[in-house]
């Protein structure tokens, strides 16, 4: 079956083309009498030539003459019923030509409300969406400089620490064994740090590409935040701060991927801790709110500014005190924070003001239905 534009533009054609031949038929008949006219005339006064004779003028030359005037009566009519339709194709056509030489910035006027308005506005969409797919690939091509550039930058730190203390030990023969096994313990640790880096990367790819499968299980959320946070008591010591923990049930059980939801949280506290030093305490809160479970990890540290909030999440992105190698990173924490997340068909939102800065991570207690047997496969 034709599109309907494609119907209604037939049945408009044949509209012209019908009142086009009607025009033409009225004009060969008021030609005809006149040249009978003319050439009776003619002939009563006794004119003769090459057109006009004994019995008025030649048939071939009448047939010649209204032959003419019906093809221009005809294509006059007709070009005139459609010629603001055939100056639009036209300017649709110049559009194309265009469109196709990259320029996306200026849209067609959309005239009348016709199968050509509509041709007009599907043209305006189509340009509107290549400009938008060039925006993503301009935007991806910025993101992906910013990849090699960081990653280039959070690499090379450790990378340059370890060959330079390890080849401090190895030429200086003169260092007694503690100064040496000093200086190797310091490039260990620099290479384990190089470790966690490229961990990073890999596993913000994985979850980047959906290449990482939830591996479900029932576990009990206070037990996972509890070992974290003793995990964790080493660093809380070192930077002196404070912990709390609260929930106010012994146990709530939730279907997920524990070691997701460990990095999840693990990146949340890191981050509580490298921006709440200031503050000297972290708080943890776990309730469950209707199907949900709500975990809060709050920090005292810098307020974060609402345009800076509104970029949190983004990979990459890092807050303008975040931006010294003491606190820096690959940028992509909290972007694997929210990925993680939304791979539990979850939340996370954060807010920051006088009260602390708040992550809220928002979980469901159970896989939703029709989505299980998805992230098993």
């Amino acid at each position: 079956m034709k599109p309907d534009f494609i119907k209604n533009f037939s049945q408009r054609m044949v509209f012209d083309l019908i009142v086009s031949a009607l025009v033409t038929v009225l004009v060969v008949t008021l030609t005809d009498g006149i040249l009978t006219f003319f050439g009776n005339g003619l002939m009563n006064i006794g004119y003769r030539s090459a057109w006009i004779g004994p019995g008025g003028l030649r048939p071939s030359v009448r047939t010649m003459i209204l032959t003419a005037a019906a093809l221009l009566s005809f294509c006059l009519t007709f070009y005139f019923l459609m010629r603001e339709t055939i100056r639009y194709i036209g300017k649709i056509l110049e559009k194309v030509k265009e469109i196709s030489a990259g320029d996306f910035d200026h849209p067609i006027e959309v005239k009348g409300n016709d199968e050509f308005s509509v041709m007009a506005e599907n043209l305006n969409t189509m340009q509107q969406n290549i400009k938008e797919i060039m925006e993503r690939e301009r935007i991806a091509e910025h993101t992906k400089n910013d990849l090699v550039s960081s990653v280039a930058h959070d690499l090379r730190t450790p990378l340059t620490s370890i060959i330079g203390y390890l080849g401090w030990v190895r030429t200086r023969t003169d260092l007694d064994e503690e100064m040496r096994n000093h200086y190797i313990d310091i490039a260990y640790q620099k290479a384990l740090r190089l470790e966690q880096l490229t961990n990073e990367l890999f596993g913000f790819v994985k979850l980047e590409h959906k290449e990482m499968q939830l591996h479900l299980g029932k576990l009990d959320l206070v037990q996972l935040m509890e070992q974290m946070l003793d995990e964790m008591t080493p660093s809380f010591v070192k930077n002196e701060l404070q912990v709390e923990f609260l929930h106010a049930e012994h146990a709530i059980f939730l279907e997920a991927d524990g070691e997701l939801l460990a990095r999840l949280f693990g990146n949340l506290l890191n981050n509580a801790v490298k921006y709440g030093k200031e503050g000297k305490q972290v708080r943890v809160s776990m309730e469950k709110e209707g199907e949900y479970v709500v975990t809060r990890v709050i920090n005292y540290g810098r307020i974060i500014p609402k345009q800076e909030l509104d970029h949190i999440f983004q990979k990459f992105y890092r807050t303008e005190q975040s931006r010294s190698r003491d606190t820096g990173g690959t940028g992509l924490g909290l972007a694997i924070v929210q990925q993680i997340a939304e791979l539990h068909h979850g939340q996370v939102r954060v807010k920051s003001d006088l009260q602390g800065t708040v992550f809220e991570v928002e979980l469901p207690v159970g896989m939703p239905k029709g989505k299980k047997e998805d992230e098993k496969r």
